[in-house]
């Protein structure tokens, strides 16, 4: 069955895996790709004189090591050697497009938030790689391995996401004159995971085979996200008129900063939920921008 070409992953995957080996080996791959990546851009910035932008992509790049050296490990505990380079047999999807990465180079209006941004979409693309390499792998095993790598990839969106907010916040720090600015009428994320919900109906009927049966299974999903939204989060009612794209971004951040400032353990593990599975529909939504 051949993959999905998306709005994620600039070409469809060239295969699917056959071994433990080639999935350690790939990621293994990836991972160290998107860190000299990342390092090299570090190194662009300073030279250019910019220490913030530098200090992200430094931060950035020591991630991913640390990325690099967990798919050693994992690879080490569960095969008892370290991934082979010489298994990967086709091109992963790049830690950062090409035009990405000359805008970081050539960018005047290039500031911490939109580099924040850029990271944020490689770990969406990687969750979605490796979501397609899960659904359309034979082998148990690697079917789980796979299950498991996109889980790490959600976890890496979920923490690039906070950094993302923090950004946005000390870039856009509002005047006292702003503050006494009316406030527009606002709505809890009950109110938009209903109006996701109308939405992935309308996206659903538009689809056919295993495309449908996943936005179906979403909209359920959705469902039952929308009892555990009520009374969560603060969106401005015009939200309600935007694309589904936007209302799930917006939800995304919404759980995120409720969970961030949650002190109560038993509501901030329900806001933690709520945006694990609301980072993997906006995953799969982009995804659905398939020509």
């Amino acid at each position: 069955m051949p993959f999905l070409r998306t709005s994620l992953l600039s070409a469809e995957p060239a295969g699917v895996l056959e071994s433990l080996d080639e999935l350690f080996a790939l990621a293994h791959a990836m991972e160290q790709e998107a860190a000299n990546r990342y390092e090299s851009l570090a190194q662009d910035m300073r030279g250019q004189g910019k220490a913030d932008l530098a200090e992200v992509f430094t931060k950035l790049a020591a991630a991913e090591r640390e990325h690099v050296d967990s798919v050693t490990q994992w690879s080490q505990s569960r095969r008892g050697k370290s991934p082979d380079p010489a298994l990967v047999r086709w091109e992963a999807p790049e830690a950062l497009a090409p035009e990405a990465a000359a805008e970081v180079k050539t960018s005047r209006l290039m500031t911490p938030y939109r580099a924040l941004a850029m990271a944020v979409r490689n770990e969406e693309r990687a969750f979605a790689f490796w979501s397609y390499l899960a659904a359309y792998s034979k082998d148990p095993d690697i079917k789980r391995a796979s299950e498991a790598m996109a889980r790490e990839e959600l976890g890496h969106v979920a923490t690039l996401r906070k950094e993302r907010r923090r950004a946005y916040h000390l870039e856009h720090e509002r005047s006292s004159a702003d503050a006494s600015t009316p406030r527009p009428p606002q709505i809890d994320a009950r109110r938009l995971e209903l109006r996701l919900i109308a939405q992935l109906g309308d996206i659903e009927r538009r689809l056919s085979g295993p495309a449908a049966v996943r936005t179906r299974d979403m909209r359920q999903q959705t469902i039952a996200m929308a009892d555990a939204a009520a009374g969560l989060g603060s969106f401005p009612a015009s939200m309600e008129r935007k694309d589904p794209l936007e209302i799930a971004e917006a939800l995304v951040d919404g759980y995120l900063d409720g969970a961030e400032r949650s002190s109560d353990a038993a509501h901030l593990e329900s806001l933690q939920h709520l945006a694990e599975r609301a980072i993997s529909r906006l995953a799969w939504l982009r995804s659905l921008a398939a020509e």
